[in-house]
């Protein structure tokens, strides 16, 4: 998939995400429903990016060989899927050239694909090596003053607005990854950042 960057760097940016959905999360009171079991936001189809995709292969090393196969069979699964109506993925999974009304569109014909490492249990089955959008989802997000859930199911709780200075740190987080993904596009023969979530696991 690409070069791989140094495991110093890509595991800096990880923890860094993970730290700053917690400094996130205790600074709204625990007031957001995310919890073990909670699965609402690992149904659908979304980007990662080719440092999450080097995380999720690392993960699957770690795991058993039935749970591995199992993960690798329902990624194929989908991404035959994802092909058949896009054929133009057999080619390079890179999504960056896309325009965003296809991609749109996309998303919302698959909106029901669970995550191949989405277990019986609604667990991850490689919750420890999770793209960094998951470890920052279920906070709050901010556009023109306007505070929205994260999920379907944060429509139903109190929604409280980040402090900015959390705000900022997410920033910061957004720089950290972009030029951790600039290593990664010094493989001119795998141009793009972003892939579909189910390729990661291939």
């Amino acid at each position: 998939m690409g070069t791989e960057v140094s495991s110093p760097l890509r595991a800096s940016l990880f923890e860094e995400a993970s730290l700053w959905f917690r400094r996130a999360r205790a600074s709204l009171l625990e007031a957001i429903p995310c919890g073990q079991g909670c699965c609402a936001c690992c149904v659908g189809l979304f980007p990662i990016t080719r440092l999450d995709a080097q995380e999720l292969r690392l993960g699957l090393d770690t795991i058993l060989p039935p749970q591995r196969t199992s993960i690798i069979v329902r990624a194929t699964s989908q991404v035959d899927m994802i092909e058949a109506s896009y054929p133009r993925l057999r080619s390079t999974p890179c999504l960056d050239e896309w325009d965003d009304t296809t991609l749109d569109a996309m998303i919302e014909q698959f909106a029901e694909l669970p995550c191949p490492a989405l277990g019986t249990d609604g667990s991850c089955l490689v919750y420890a090596f999770r793209p960094v959008t998951c470890r920052t989802m279920g906070i709050p997000t901010e556009s023109n003053g306007i505070v929205e859930g994260a999920c379907t199911v944060q429509t139903a709780v109190p929604i409280i607005r980040l402090a900015p200075t959390l705000q900022a740190e997410s920033v910061r987080l957004a720089e950290h990854e972009a030029a951790a993904l600039l290593v990664v596009g010094q493989d001119q023969a795998q141009p793009g950042d972003e892939l579909l979530l189910p390729y990661g696991f291939l």
